[in-house]
This record gives structure tokens, C-alpha cells and sequence, in this order.
């Protein structure tokens, strides 16, 4: 396992947050995307003008080595924020073998919500709620970035 980070769900304004978050830790954000940015999708509408600016992901590196990660839970790209279900464990692999492996195990008994699997922006990528109601994001990047 190479690192686990903390990963924060807002209702719509996470760029203004990760913001607020730069001016007090510093840095540079090292990714930012965008809801416009998702190609198309079967079964998911495309983001509407209200949304295409949203963040999909976002992420500030730490001094410490650690990153600062989120996205704005948007209507049709998951459940609505509240308060237990809007901070995630981000754990990143050193392998998609890895990641598979923890994927499976720890989602037992819990409900996936994103299956283990590569996805469009090129990482290996799956996320759920644990048996215990803990959120989970596993991710494995070959091109090894947050």
C-alpha cells in the first residue's frame, strides 16, 4: 500500500473549500476536473450547465507527503451529502493486483458503490460502504497520481 488519504464529499462547493484549505496549507493543486469533463456515460444524463463546473476530483498535496482530495456530490453522481457519509478512505495501491485484493475484502457485507474496475481517466478505481458504514475508495494509477 502506498498511501491512505483522506477523501472530502461537498454539497457543490468544493472548489471554494479547497480554496480556503490552499490558503492555509499552501500549495499547488495538483489536479483539478471537472463534471464537463466525464465522456459520455451509459445510463448517467451529462452533467447539466448547473453542474459541468462542479468538481469531479480535486486534489492538494500536503508538505507532509499526504494529499488533500474531493468532489461535489452532485444529483446523479451520487448520493446527496450528509453528514457520516461525506469523507471517504482513499487507500492507493501499489498494483491493480493490490487494489483487487483489498477491494474485495473489504467490501464484504458492505454495499459497492463504483466495482473495482479501470476507468475512463485511466486508474483502476472502485469505492463502497463497509459492513461498519465506513466509505472506502481503493485506486491504483499507473501514472502514479491522486
Amino acid at each position: 500500500m502506498k498511501l491512505i488519504n483522506p477523501y472530502l464529499i461537498f454539497p457543490g462547493n468544493a472548489e471554494d473549500a479547497f480554496n480556503f484549505y490552499k490558503s492555509v496549507f499552501g500549495g499547488e493543486f495538483a489536479i483539478v476536473s471537472r463534471f464537463k469533463e466525464i465522456p459520455p456515460q451509459p445510463n448517467v444524463p451529462p452533467p447539466g450547465p448547473d453542474l459541468e463546473n462542479k468538481i469531479m476530483h480535486m486534489s492538494l498535496p500536503l508538505k507532509n507527503g499526504q494529499v488533500l482530495m474531493a468532489s461535489d456530490a452532485c444529483d446523479g453522481y451520487g448520493p446527496p451529502v450528509t453528514i457520516g457519509n461525506n469523507i471517504a478512505i482513499c487507500v492507493h495501491t501499489e498494483s491493480e493486483a493490490e487494489g483487487k485484493d483489498l477491494f474485495d475484502k473489504l467490501s464484504v457485507g458492505g454495499k459497492v458503490g463504483v466495482p473495482y474496475d479501470k476507468m475512463f481517466w485511466g486508474d483502476h478505481f472502485g469505492q463502497f460502504t463497509d459492513k461498519y458504514e465506513i466509505n472506502w475508495q481503493i485506486n491504483y494509477s499507473e501514472r502514479g497520481g491522486h
